[in-house]
């Protein structure tokens, strides 16, 4: 029988969710990859329960995971029978809504049809009553908004989610989603973008627009799909989402000479901190206190010790973020 680690609350950093009374580990787990039907179920768990014995308490989750799609909602509704049940009340479950799942014309973007069925079928995999969590995944152009926050609403009031929140919504997309739940009466507790020392795109207003009405902010792909790594600083390695060529998200062409050249001054700026570049990459997204969490991936265990390391050097002095910046700011 599984037994968590007694000292997992002690070197873990919490910080608490906007205005909510919700805090939430510095660092979350996400299981997009890694944690499907066609994955090693061992490995998995193996990650899923030393990311636990770290302190890693928020696990992220959304329907279409795996793949196939909803095998990884199935994976960890396993894992809360066979290992997590006792610490169930010590843990925050997010899942997701707004991509395609099923055929039809209910199965995918934002209408109050496709978003409560989706959650029944989500709790039903997971063996759930509730997720902590239930975010809108992306913006529905086809549905007016007031359906689709309204249906958040439905499912808190239903008792099906305790909070909502809304992924890859930009500014003034997040600004109508906010005013909407307010008026509702049900608040969007956080908004979960992609942010990363290469894609900055939230640093144009919305990170203001979420400190203002006290959202707050989970990021993803922090490391710019493994570019903020050490992976890619020499030849690529063969077993490597680039040297994938079905890769939708990465490929050769991405890493150019002058990216190159780029990643390998940061290199150098980390190891003068004592740190990697994966670790600083994290570091650095928490150097102005505007995100709430960061949401990794992993693959392996050794990841999570790598990634939770970067929580023990979130000092910068203004030289480094100077440096750092001039770097980041080359055409």
């Amino acid at each position: 029988m599984y037994q968590a680690n007694t000292n997992r609350y002690q070197t873990m950093k919490y910080n608490r969710c906007g205005n909510s009374g919700l805090l939430l580990p510095a660092i979350s787990l996400g299981l997009w990859h890694n944690f499907g039907g066609v994955d090693s179920y061992e490995n998995g768990r193996e990650i899923l329960r030393h990311a636990f014995d770290l302190g890693i308490t928020h696990f992220d989750l959304a329907n279409n995971y795996g793949p196939p799609a909803g095998s990884a909602e199935e994976m960890f509704g396993k894992m809360l029978k066979t290992d997590f049940a006792t610490y169930r009340d010590e843990m925050v479950i997010s899942t997701k809504a707004g991509y395609y799942m099923w055929k039809g014309p209910y199965g995918d973007w934002g209408s109050k049809k496709y978003l409560l069925s989706s959650l029944d079928q989500s709790l039903k995999r997971l063996g759930l009553d509730y997720v902590d969590i239930f975010y809108h995944h992306r913006p529905d152009p086809h549905t007016p908004m007031e359906e689709t926050i309204g249906a958040l609403d439905l499912l808190v009031r239903q008792g099906k989610a305790l909070y909502i929140g809304i992924s890859n919504y930009r500014p003034e997309q997040a600004a109508e989603a906010i005013k909407i739940a307010n008026d509702l009466g049900t608040p969007i507790l956080i908004h979960q973008p992609n942010y990363s020392m290469l894609d900055r795109w939230i640093e144009d207003g919305l990170q203001d627009l979420l400190k203002e009405n006290g959202v707050g902010s989970i990021v993803f792909s922090p490391l710019a799909q493994g570019l903020l790594t050490n992976k890619y600083l020499g030849a690529i390695p063969a077993d490597s989402r680039m040297a994938n060529p079905s890769s939708p998200f990465l490929n050769k062409e991405n890493l150019t000479d002058q990216l190159l050249d780029r990643l390998q001054r940061l290199n150098r700026i980390a190891s003068e901190r004592g740190q990697s570049l994966a670790q600083m990459a994290i570091s650095w997204i928490f150097r102005n206190q505007l995100v709430t969490s960061v949401l990794i991936g992993a693959s392996k265990v050794s990841q999570l010790d790598d990634n939770v390391a970067a929580l023990q050097r979130l000092d910068f002095t203004g030289e480094e973020l100077q440096k750092i910046e001039d770097i980041l700011q080359e055409a």
